[in-house]
């Protein structure tokens, strides 16, 4: 199969997790610290990689909803992404994408979400390597802006 480069990102780290990132067109210019539950002393990767795969999924969320009829404009993915090390000190990622979509049944948000799981880039790279959990929030349990 041929694929056809849409877009290439070009991001450069300095110092590792303890130093910074920028991007070629300095729209992304960070410092990074370690991730640690509370203060920080900068933004972390497992942030950035939160950013994109939720910002990503949301977008083919909205995507398949237009393709739908569903209005989706109120909608929200939040992406929990957590490192985890196991008992041989080998680190791994796990990701629990918690989708809203205001004025659907929790059925057809579930069918939106396991549409885009399947259009998503990120969920594209990460099928069979990492967990990624969908999360459905209930109404009430739906984030506010």
């Amino acid at each position: 199969m041929l694929l056809k480069t849409v877009y290439t990102a070009h991001v450069t780290s300095h110092g590792g997790r303890e130093g910074f990132v920028r991007s070629d067109d300095g729209q992304l210019n960070l410092k990074l610290g370690m991730p640690q539950e509370g203060a920080q002393n900068g933004t972390n990767p497992e942030q950035l990689f939160a950013a994109g795969y939720s910002a990503c999924f949301h977008s083919a969320l909205k995507m398949i909803a237009r393709g739908k009829g569903v209005e989706a404009a109120d909608s929200q993915v939040t992406a929990h992404v957590a490192l985890n090390k196991d008992e041989r000190h080998t680190y791994k990622l796990s990701v629990v994408l918690e989708i809203a979509v205001p004025g659907t049944s929790e059925q057809q948000a579930r069918e939106l979400a396991e549409a885009a799981h399947q259009m998503c880039p990120y969920s594209n790279a990460t099928r069979g390597n990492i967990d990624v959990e969908l999360r459905i929030a209930q109404a009430s349990e739906q984030p506010q802006r």
